[in-house]
């Protein structure tokens, strides 16, 4: 689904490289966590996969199902399958979270569904993450409170399908219950077949996800990878066992 080799990559117009030689692979419908300290540039690879213009890669490659998407713009990568989520989700006024939904969902599926089927699964995966449904009448993240903004990634993510997804630190902010809630949909999206990464600092996300492989990200690179007792050994030991 995901290769990436030897990415190197940096802040457009500056020197120094954040991403340092990252290799990372995922399988189709596997579900990948990555930890790692602050400032080690894991949000940065998980801009780069995404194709955020504010980087540029200056070595390596990101191949998805197969070929190269280096030259792909963001919105060409999110029309092959790729979603990212983002730690503070950006307020959009003006633009209602349904309206936004169903134009995105048709730019990536066409007319395969009428008005009324899409309204109806939207409201079901409303009610599932436990919000009204006069949250599908907001303005995009407009006035939502934290939880309220991670919990319409889900949503977006459930409702528009993609192949990767791409969580950077959904978990955080997020209360016990929020939590619990916010990883069994994380479980539904990938048991409908998407494949993830999963950007965290914590393993307590992990306590409630099917997850497949965990790797310590350290100055731009992926250090150790190993299951989900890593996660727990990096909590009760830190980033020290990698050194």
């Amino acid at each position: 689904m995901l290769k990436v080799e030897n990415l190197k990559a940096k802040i457009v117009g500056e020197e120094k490289l954040i991403l340092k030689g990252v290799d990372l692979e995922i399988d189709e419908g596997e579900a990948h966590v990555i930890m790692g300290p602050n400032g080690s540039g894991k949000s940065t690879l998980a801009n780069v996969i995404m194709g955020n213009p504010k980087y540029e890669v200056v070595e390596g490659d990101i191949l998805f199902l197969g070929e190269s998407i280096l030259n792909l713009r963001t919105d060409e990568r999110a029309q092959r399958g790729i979603m990212m989520t983002f730690q503070n989700p950006y307020e959009i006024e003006g633009v209602k979270f349904d309206q936004l939904l169903f134009t995105a969902y048709r730019k990536l599926h066409g007319e395969d569904k009428t008005f009324f089927q899409l309204h109806n699964e939207l409201k079901s995966i409303i009610s599932e993450v436990d919000l009204p449904v006069e949250f599908l009448e907001r303005f995009v993240n407009f006035g939502f409170s934290g939880g309220e903004r991670k919990k319409g990634e889900i949503v977006q993510a459930r409702f528009l399908k993609p192949k990767l997804l791409i969580l950077d630190e959904i978990d955080s902010g997020l209360d016990v219950d929020a939590l619990r809630l916010v990883a069994n949909q994380i479980n539904e999206i990938k048991r409908a077949g998407t494949s993830l990464l999963i950007i965290t600092h914590y393993s307590r996300i992990l306590n409630f996800l099917d997850v497949d492989k965990v790797h310590v990200y350290i100055d731009g690179r992926v250090a150790l990878s190993g299951d989900r007792n890593l996660a727990y050994e990096v909590e009760a030991n830190g980033y020290s066992i990698v050194r």
